[in-house]
C-alpha cells in the first residue's frame, strides 16, 4: 500500500513545470505514487516517467476526456493501493514536509474527507483557495465586471473568498481549490469521484460540496504551496466557453437562485 497516490492531468503541459510538481511529490519521505494521465494527441510527455519509473505511472489516453474524467480514472486504478488521493496541478510545487504533515493531520483527523492547503502565487502573494459556495452573481462578478466597478462589489467579493476571515485559521470551507485536492479513498468512492458531465472547471466546486455534504473539508494553512495559476479562460475563448458551459451544468444540477444548502451553508460562513 502506499501512502498517497497523486494524480496529475496533463494536456499539451510544459514539461518543466509538471517535472518541478513530480519531485516536489517524490522528495517527500511518504511511500508516494504518481499517475500521470496524459489527454495530449501525442505522448511526447512519456518521458516524465523517467523521472522515477518504479514510482510513476504514465497512461496516454490520445484525446481530451476533460479534467475530472481523467483524474477518475487514476482514482479508479488506486482504489487498492491506498487511503489517500492527491489530486494534483501539474503547475503546482511545495518542499518536502507538505504531504507528510497533512498525511499524519489526516490520519488524527478521521472525520475529515478532504483537505486543502494556503496557496501561494510563485512571488509569496497570497491565492484565493477556499470559498463559499457561489451563486451565479459570484461567478458573473468576478469574471466580467469590469475592473473600475468591482469597488461596487468589493464586500461582497471579499466575503465570497472568505477574507472576513482569518486565513490563517484552520477552518471547514465548502469550496475548496482544485489545483490540490488531498481526499480520503474510501470517501472518494462514496461519493463517486468527479462529475463527469463536467469538462473542465467547476468539477471541483462540485465534488467538494459533495463531499462537505457528509465530512468537514477541511482548509489547513498549516502548510503552503505555490501555485502559478494561467486563469486559462481569462486569455482563451475556448476555455472561457468550457467555463460556462461547466457554471451552467452545475447551476442545472445545484439550483441557480433558490439553492437552500448552498443559503444555509454560507450563512454559517458569514
Amino acid at each position: 500500500m502506499y501512502d498517497v497516490v497523486v494524480s496529475i492531468v496533463l494536456y499539451n503541459s510544459d514539461a518543466e513545470t509538471v517535472k518541478n510538481a513530480i519531485v516536489s511529490v517524490l522528495k517527500s519521505p511518504l511511500k508516494l505514487k504518481v499517475y500521470l494521465v496524459d489527454n495530449s494527441l501525442h505522448d511526447s510527455l512519456r518521458v516524465l516517467a523517467d523521472i522515477d519509473k518504479e514510482n510513476i505511472e504514465y497512461i496516454h489516453i490520445g484525446k481530451n476526456i476533460g479534467f475530472g474524467s481523467a483524474h477518475n480514472l487514476a482514482i479508479r486504478k488506486s482504489r487498492n493501493e491506498t487511503n489517500y488521493n492527491l489530486i494534483l496541478n501539474g503547475d503546482v510545487y511545495f518542499d518536502s514536509t507538505v504531504l507528510p504533515d497533512i498525511f499524519d493531520y489526516m490520519q488524527k483527523h478521521v472525520h475529515i474527507g478532504q483537505l486543502g492547503v494556503k496557496t501561494l502565487y510563485p512571488d509569496g502573494s497570497l491565492q484565493s483557495s477556499c470559498k463559499m459556495l457561489p451563486t451565479p452573481f459570484d461567478l458573473f462578478a468576478r469574471r466580467f465586471i469590469p475592473k473600475p466597478l468591482h469597488g461596487l462589489f468589493k464586500k461582497r467579493m471579499m466575503r465570497y473568498e472568505m477574507q472576513h476571515r482569518s486565513l490563517d485559521d484552520i477552518m471547514n470551507i465548502p469550496n475548496l481549490s482544485g489545483c490540490f485536492m488531498f481526499m480520503r479513498a474510501g470517501v472518494l468512492e462514496e461519493v463517486g469521484g468527479f462529475d463527469e458531465n463536467i469538462f473542465m472547471y467547476m468539477e471541483d466546486v462540485d465534488l467538494t460540496r459533495r463531499i462537505h455534504s457528509k465530512y468537514d473539508t477541511i482548509y489547513y494553512p498549516q502548510v503552503a504551496i505555490y501555485h502559478e495559476f494561467a486563469k486559462g479562460s481569462y486569455k482563451s475563448p475556448l476555455l472561457l466557453k468550457y467555463h460556462i458551459k461547466s457554471a451552467i451544468y452545475y447551476f442545472n444540477k445545484w439550483g441557480w437562485f433558490f439553492d437552500k444548502e448552498r443559503s444555509k451553508i454560507n450563512k454559517a460562513l458569514s
